[in-house]
């Protein structure tokens, strides 16, 4: 906690100093103004309340978002999610203060400048690069983040999706709301748009998941290493998501895949986990449900009940559709289920960090990046493929493409 209270400070005294620079070179200090911003990149996301006071609006945002939980907008959409907000947040809040509230900007931004660090370096011709924080429910909002660009002239802008797997409640919603703000900010011509919509697969994403899993498994004791479940657990989504033809349970299922093959011949096959010779087994998890309509299944406390019922005594959970540490991590797997799993006697239970700041996870971004910028594609071969029953007329839309 002192830690996370002595990063804000820190973020703040770089912050004043940021605007300060700024103020200074508005009034002709002599110093050459800023390049404009060859290469925008907007990091979509989810967001999260970064002080348990901002969890009343982000909630309120959240459960009035068609894309997550569709009563076709209008009025009973607004009072709806307001009611809703309002029930949830006292109980919400609280978890928000257990942890600090969530690190999920921390983390966003820090990877951001990495990345763009890194593609200045290895793609000198779309230089400079820009990352831009642009969160669906919490601050800094998508309005705030296009504001920014425009005053930095981006030219190319590259709408980046932080979330690996593709969902229309999650990639989706962030895509909507890009399109929507930007008619109502006027933007449409001010950049040249395209999409990295999803990478599930990407070579260095997976390897970001296995070095979180390898850090872990090495804290298990060598004797019983080899008996560790490793649990993959991904936020789950409601049935009619599914049903209606929504990428995303395959797409996670594919990272799960790619990952275990990955320690397997990487990691384990290489020798690089003493005590273990083959691989561990793994199941695949869903969390945070919400309501009591069906959601994917099996749930991630389910899982760990039953495994339990067997006799399992070491559990690892790894958050495979989470790449920074935020609620879902911190308090449901952390503490949560860490209280499930004691209760249903797993005497060692860990589970694994974020990506966070992981260097491996930062390159990873950046080679995302770059090999979309190379590809010159606007978007994936996926990208326009709607859900079957989709009317939704901004779904899967792009402005000004660039390619």
């Amino acid at each position: 906690m002192m830690a996370l209270r002595s990063s804000r400070l820190l973020l703040r005294t770089q912050g004043a100093r940021g605007l300060a620079a700024a103020a200074t070179a508005a009034n002709g200090s002599g110093e050459e103004p800023a390049k404009k911003v060859k290469t925008g990149i907007l990091m979509l996301n989810m967001g999260g309340p970064s002080k348990p006071e901002e969890t009343g609006p982000f909630l309120n945002r959240l459960f009035r978002d068609t894309d997550i939980i569709d009563l076709g907008g209008g009025q009973m959409q607004e009072v709806f999610g307001t009611v809703v907000a309002r029930m949830r947040t006292p109980k919400v809040e609280k978890q928000y203060e257990e942890i600090g509230g969530s690190p999920i900007r921390k983390w966003t931004e820090y990877q951001g400048k990495r990345m763009a660090a890194i593609l200045d370096e290895i793609r000198p011709e779309s230089a400079p690069h820009k990352a831009y924080t642009a969160f669906r429910y919490a601050s800094p909002l998508t309005d705030v983040a296009l504001e920014e660009m425009k005053r930095d002239g981006v030219e190319h802008a590259i709408a980046f999706s932080q979330f690996p797997q593709w969902s229309c409640t999650t990639s989706g919603s962030s895509m909507n709301e890009l399109w929507r703000e930007t008619r109502r900010l006027g933007l449409q011509d001010n950049f040249r748009w395209s999409i990295i919509d999803r990478w599930p697969l990407h070579e260095g994403f997976l390897e970001a998941v296995t070095e979180r899993i390898t850090e872990r498994l090495l804290e298990f004791n060598e004797k019983t290493r080899k008996n560790v479940v490793i649990v993959f657990s991904a936020h789950s989504v409601p049935m009619k998501v599914v049903e209606k033809g929504d990428h995303y349970v395959n797409e996670i299922a594919a990272s799960v895949k790619a990952v275990m093959e990955r320690l397997d011949t990487k990691v384990v096959g290489e020798g690089k986990i003493p005590g273990l010779r083959t691989v561990n087994k793994h199941v695949l998890a869903w969390q945070s449900k919400v309501g009591f309509l069906p959601w994917m299944v099996p749930s991630t406390e389910s899982v760990l009940k039953n495994l339990g019922k067997r006799g399992h005594k070491s559990v690892l959970v790894v958050p495979v559709a989470f790449t920074s540490d935020h609620i879902e991590t911190l308090f449901e797997i952390g503490m949560e289920y860490a209280e499930d799993a004691e209760k249903a006697g797993i005497a060692d239970f860990r589970f694994t960090e974020g990506l966070n700041g992981s260097e491996t996870f930062c390159n990873a971004l950046a080679d995302v990046v770059k090999n979309h910028l190379d590809a010159k594609q606007n978007y994936s071969p996926q990208y326009k493929m709607k859900c079957l029953t989709c009317q939704k007329p901004l779904c899967r839309q792009i402005m000004n493409p660039a390619f």
